[in-house]
């Protein structure tokens, strides 16, 4: 796990949208997909349900999501 998926995730979280945290991050929305999907692979479960209008948080994903703001406001 690398500290860009963390920042990643915690942007998708945050704005429940693959376009919109796409531009908030500056990194191309199939490439932010993908990172996110590479990180559900590595943590075994999913983070998001994708519906065609957003990306609501999955429990195990507001767990980890809490867990990873704390740590990333600690890095500023």
């Amino acid at each position: 796990m690398e500290l860009r998926h963390l920042r990643y995730f915690v942007g998708v979280a945050e704005e429940q949208t693959f376009r919109t945290s796409s531009r908030t991050l500056h990194v191309a929305q199939p490439a932010l997909s993908r990172q996110i999907q590479d990180l559900e692979r590595e943590m075994g479960f999913l983070l998001f349900d994708r519906l065609p209008r957003g990306v609501p948080i999955e429990r195990g994903g507001e767990r980890l999501s809490e867990r990873c703001a704390t740590y990333l406001a600690g890095r500023r």
